[in-house]
């Protein structure tokens, strides 16, 4: 172990303390692996301005000293002198962005609590006065106790006044205190970060006062979640009130096929095929791309604008309240279009419980496939009506669903981390970017790429699993002198009536113990599943087959079963590919098996409860 002064380059990732090392050391680098783990050392040797030379370790970038990966472990470690191999460094050089400077200065007074002695190098100001901000180093040397050197690592900026306070450092007159962990509340460190950050400001661009403005808003924990409940309020009710009128082109066009197609044709199961096989079944979802679009058009924009990290920063703390970190967020936010690539994202997440739980409560999160159940259920039970100050009572009822998929997602994770998947929670830490007008072309390249998606899925999972089922409720032919419809009789209808038996004391009939089958290979299919069944069952009745899906709905089912049949989707198992994702994530069938098993106890209880309240107070 070398005798040289041991001096530790410390701070928040993206701080630029790698160019720095560079900067100060130059080519004289070692690299290695710090003892018994796989993290790398990078160390190098410094001259200072008598030519004495000190060595210089560059520490991988953490948040805090309480670890949630190998890296952060590491730093820990080195900086309170617990590293195998490594010994207690002399001095602490600690790198914070000048353009970001509460975020990084909460970590440096949690190094500076330590009691080793320490140099603040305030980085990145040619940034900070680019983007309008301008910081007095003296103020903020005031208000640490410790020099702080402005710098600009990558122009080798400021590095002669660094090496000349580490020559005071080091000429006997600091004083070397041991090393203790800190023991002040992180909201307090945070606090205190914000109100020196605050200080130190000479100068602000009017852009930037107004950044901060809003997010004195938009960060609050009250206000700022009432902006986002807003917010998911209005997306809502766009998704209804905007897609009236490109819903009804498309359903128009349907008709005018399906119509083309019955005087083209005899009738015959050819006719049968095109048409309540293909034409009603698949064009009975891709009606609802509309509606998928306008949903995914404010999601861009929100991610476009800066605001989807605001709204993590927000969702983190009711997540710690249920044994989650906020790095669980941006994962549960992708499963609102899918829950695969959601569940994929958990990588991120170091905790293997706190990872897990986020896997299994990922498909509570409102993906976009069931957006059509939604649509359709609500469009033929819900009215279309005001419920006051313009707001849609259709898309209330849409809100209150998403808002049930987040509440049951949180009170799973609340459970499971206090059973099968205990476990502290982890701290979360994130850097806000700029508020910015989002770019037309890239929402629009945003939504072709949804649409493309949407229309693959409707050509390929959604058109299979429909000929399917066709095939399945075709044959056998019932007799044409039988009392039994052609769905009774066929394989399907009799799979579903013998399916059923479970589930008829929660309300639900034969044609949507039907459905539910082929909606194990997607979502939507359960509405194709729908429209297939009606239409074969209308026959040649022609005033049936003038019916919208919606009407035949409203005709058949009563009011306690449709509203029994969201319920079941809120809460649904889930589709083959997610379990297929999970086998893959988790390793083994041992967790997809349970997430499958309380899916359905979750939608069959919350069905039933749904079913029977209804029912009790007069609904049906």
């Amino acid at each position: 172990m070398s005798n040289l002064p041991l001096i530790a380059l410390v701070g928040n990732p993206n701080a630029g303390k790698s160019a720095l090392f560079n900067a100060l050391t130059g080519a004289r680098q070692k690299l290695g692996n710090y003892p018994g783990v796989t993290v790398e050392r990078k160390a190098g040797r410094l001259s200072l301005s008598d030519g004495r030379p000190v060595e210089l370790v560059d520490l991988p970038g953490t948040y805090s000293l309480n670890p949630t990966s190998p890296d952060e472990q590491v730093t820990r470690d080195v900086v309170l002198g617990r590293q195998q191999g490594e010994r207690l460094p002399d001095a602490l050089v600690v790198v914070v962005d000048a353009s970001n400077l509460d975020n990084h200065l909460r970590f440096a007074l949690e190094l500076l609590s330590l009691g080793l002695p320490t140099i603040i190098a305030l980085n990145m100001v040619d940034l900070a006065t680019r983007d309008g901000l301008e910081l007095d180093a003296a103020i903020l040397s005031r208000e640490l106790g410790v020099p702080v050197i402005p710098t600009v690592a990558v122009r080798k900026r400021g590095l002669d006044h660094l090496r000349g306070e580490l020559d005071s450092m080091f000429d006997g007159s600091a004083q070397r205190a041991g090393a203790a962990e800190d023991a002040r509340d992180f909201d307090m460190l945070r606090s205190e970060a914000r109100r020196i950050a605050r200080a130190a400001v000479v100068r602000e661009t009017p852009s930037r006062r107004l950044t901060a403005a809003i997010d004195r808003v938009a960060l609050h924990p009250v206000s700022g979640l009432l902006l986002l409940l807003g917010l998911l309020f209005v997306m809502f009710q766009a998704v209804y009130a905007w897609s009236e009128a490109p819903i009804a082109m498309i359903e128009g066009l349907a008709e005018a096929a399906s119509a083309f197609v019955s005087d083209a044709l005899p009738s015959g199961l050819l006719r049968s095929f095109l048409v309540d096989g293909v034409i009603n079944g698949v064009g009975s979802v891709v009606v609802f791309l509309p509606q998928i679009l306008i949903l995914f058009f404010f999601i861009l924009m929100l991610e476009a604008t800066g605001y989807m990290v605001r709204a993590a920063f927000l969702m983190d703390s009711l997540m710690a309240k249920v044994g989650l970190s906020g790095r669980a967020f941006i994962p549960l936010l992708s499963s609102f279009a899918c829950a695969v690539p959601g569940i994929m994202a958990t990588r991120t997440i170091a905790d293997p419980k706190d990872r897990l739980t986020t896997i299994l409560i990922a498909p509570l999160m409102t993906c976009s496939a069931r957006l059509p159940v939604y649509a359709v259920i609500i469009g033929a039970f819900i009215p279309a009506r005001d419920v006051g100050m313009g707001i849609g009572l259709q898309g209330l009822v849409l809100f209150c669903l998403y808002v049930a998929g987040i509440i049951g997602a949180m009170l799973v994770a609340l459970v499971l981390r206090l059973t099968v998947t205990k476990g502290a929670s982890g701290g979360f830490l994130m850097e806000m970017p700029k508020y910015q007008w989002p770019r037309p072309q890239d929402v629009l390249l945003g939504l072709w790429q949804r649409a493309i998606i949407f229309l693959k899925r409707a050509g390929t999972i959604i058109f299979t699993s429909t000929v399917i089922l066709w095939v399945l409720l075709s044959f056998p032919k019932a007799p044409e002198d039988s009392a039994v419809s052609q769905v009774n009789y066929s394989v399907a209808g009799r799979i579903a009536n013998g399916l059923n038996v479970v589930l008829e004391p929660i309300g639900f009939n034969r044609d949507i113990s039907l459905a539910l089958i082929p909606a194990m290979a997607a979502r939507e299919v359960a509405v194709s599943a729908l429209a297939t069944v009606y239409s074969l069952d209308a026959g040649d009745d022609e005033a049936k087959l003038e019916q919208s899906l919606g009407e035949r709905l409203k005709d058949n089912w009563p009011l306690p079963t449709a509203l029994a049949f969201l319920a079941w989707f809120v809460f649904a198992p889930q589709c083959i590919s997610t379990i297929a994702v999970t086998k893959r994530e988790t390793n083994g069938w041992k967790w997809p098996l349970f997430m499958i098993a309380y899916l359905f106890a979750l939608a069959y209880a919350a069905a039933g409860l749904t079913y029977w309240t209804a029912t009790a107070i007069g609904l049906g």
